[in-house]
């Protein structure tokens, strides 16, 4: 016999581990895909003044729409009105930022990996 040929078993191996990996590369990539449509049709509201101001966005952060209680519409209370709009935005998109996070680690755990690693898709 000779020798040297048992390496190529090895080798084998190695290319099916290869072309198993970029199935699982490729599937990653489809998920990846779907996930980012799936946020983008992801509405969350953000409300601030006991919900008297609603901020809408999508779970990718594209802010769509914003609700204001036409009662606190009055000149005196224009500060007040403005900072609600702030807290709604931020609560939007601390909503938003939660949804795709959790999203991703759905991801990330069927590739296996850590669910708490971040990738560096957006």
């Amino acid at each position: 016999m000779l020798k040297g040929l048992g390496g190529l078993g090895d080798m084998a191996k190695m290319m099916k581990a290869a072309q198993e990996m970029q199935g699982k590369i490729a599937q990653a990539q489809e998920d990846m895909a779907r996930m980012q449509e799936d946020l983008a049709n992801t509405i969350v509201t953000g409300e601030a003044g006991a919900g008297l101001v609603k901020v809408q966005c999508n779970a990718k952060g594209d802010f769509t729409g914003l609700d204001i209680d036409p009662s606190i519409l009055q000149a005196s209370e224009k500060e007040v009105v403005e900072d609600l709009i702030l807290a709604a935005i931020k609560d939007a998109k601390s909503r938003a930022e939660t949804r795709a996070a959790s999203e991703m680690a759905k991801i990330t755990e069927a590739m296996g990996l850590p669910k708490d690693m971040k990738m560096p898709f957006g």
